[in-house]
């Protein structure tokens, strides 16, 4: 008899690594935000300044250390500098120079273990189920990001903060066993082809794509700067209203860290499980109507919702729920639609370089963004109902850059 396929099992690993290397940390380090400042005296605009200067700092490691190094052993090293970052973060002296390193070795963890070898596993695993598996996997980051966000509150409800986020930390580690007994590279590693089939000849040949368009084609075409801004506009928005909520709940009267804490997990936690229903209803909603106007309409819907979060009070405590279903319903489907919008305008033969400009950049945006937020908080006197309309305008734009796209790829104007 033959083995059963294993595939399925490198998914369910994947749904917990990937978990673990982005989801639990970059969902839940901006609980810590208003701890650094109180503790070290930092303002908002420096304890959100660390992680885009280390984006900038750190954005080589993926295109010239990944494709290198086996994506398991990338797991396991990216996560252990997150570790090393988390337990870092739990002892900082208060120098401006320490929290650029930190965020660096952060960064450097994210990069390596994040969204690139598990796609690549995924895609080695799978051809014509990929969708499906890569879908699943994707989940994972909101279930497990989920978790930290009730064990944060949990944790600094009864132990100083540090405590709190050196025993988080270890919660990466759980990785390790995965990546080293579960994970396999390829299926052939094993004696098996992808998706279960027993014969090579199962396996239907890659379709003949015509010839990637050069750079400098997309360069000369608007749909191209119209996704690339759409995209940033949005994406920068959504990390601005997830680095910035429990400051804004500070600043809606919940001055008590305790109940600032619960509210923080409150909105987090509701806000990744809506992101499921998001990301799956989009995904649906994508193959049955023209991408464009899903796209469009995921883009109002991040736009409309960032109002919502000033319903939010002590008062009016029961809000949260309608902001966190509304906002994260939009930010899961915001980030799967992008590839699928890039391989309509451009093709699938130019997906991969249409991708390689364009996510850097919302990369940029998704950590630069929220701190232009910051400082145009301090511009104004503090005032953050003000900078989050901003938010709210740069998120409208995303949506009106999108509207502008053609529905149709030979609608596009440029030159040849």
């Amino acid at each position: 008899m033959k083995r059963p396929f294993y595939g399925w099992w490198i998914v369910a690993g994947c749904f917990v690594t990937f978990g673990l290397s982005t989801g639990f940390p970059y969902y839940n380090i901006a609980f810590f935000f208003d701890y650094f400042r109180d503790d070290h005296g930092w303002p908002i605009s420096f304890v959100t300044l660390g992680a885009p200067v280390a984006v900038l700092l750190t954005l080589w490691a993926g295109p010239v250390i990944v494709p290198r190094v086996s994506p398991r052993v990338l797991i396991i090293v990216g996560t252990g500098l997150t570790f090393i970052a988390f337990q870092w973060f739990a002892r900082l002296s208060g120098a401006a120079w320490e929290y650029y390193v930190v965020w660096c070795v952060y960064m450097t963890g994210y990069f390596l273990s994040g969204p690139i070898p598990h796609q690549v596993l995924i895609s080695n695993w799978f051809k014509e189920k990929r969708g499906r598996a890569m879908g699943i996997t994707y989940v994972g980051v909101a279930v497990i990001g989920s978790i930290g966000n009730k064990l944060g509150p949990y944790l600094a409800s009864r132990m100083p903060y540090e405590r709190a986020l050196e025993y988080m930390s270890f919660l990466l580690l759980l990785a390790w066993p995965i990546a080293i007994f579960v994970l396999r590279t390829k299926p052939q590693d094993i004696g098996q082809l992808p998706d279960g089939k027993h014969d090579p000849a199962e396996i239907a040949a890659p379709a003949v794509l015509e010839p990637p368009k050069t750079f400098g084609y997309l360069a000369r075409r608007a749909p191209f700067w119209l996704l690339l801004v759409g995209s940033a506009a949005s994406i920068g928005s959504i990390a601005a209203v997830n680095f910035h909520m429990k400051f804004v709940f500070e600043s809606q009267g919940f001055v008590d860290q305790a109940a600032r804490d619960r509210i923080w997990g409150t909105a987090s936690f509701w806000v990744l499980w809506s992101s499921i229903a998001g990301r799956l209803l989009a995904g649906y909603l994508a193959d049955k109507l023209p991408r464009k106007y899903v796209m469009l309409a995921t883009y109002l819907v991040v736009a409309f919702s960032i109002p919502t979060l000033f319903l939010v009070t002590p008062e009016h405590i029961g809000f949260v729920y309608l902001f966190a279903l509304i906002f994260g319903f939009a930010m899961g489907a915001d980030y799967m639609l992008i590839p699928l919008m890039a391989a309509d305008q451009f093709g699938l033969s130019t997906l991969a370089r249409a991708m390689s400009a364009i996510l850097p950049t919302d990369t940029v945006a998704q950590f630069w963004f929220p701190n232009f937020v910051a400082r145009l908080r301090d511009f104004l006197g503090g005032d953050y109902h003000a900078a989050m309309m901003a938010v709210f305008g740069t998120a409208f734009l995303g949506a009106v850059a999108i509207a502008l796209l053609p529905r149709h790829p030979r609608d596009a104007k440029g030159p040849a």
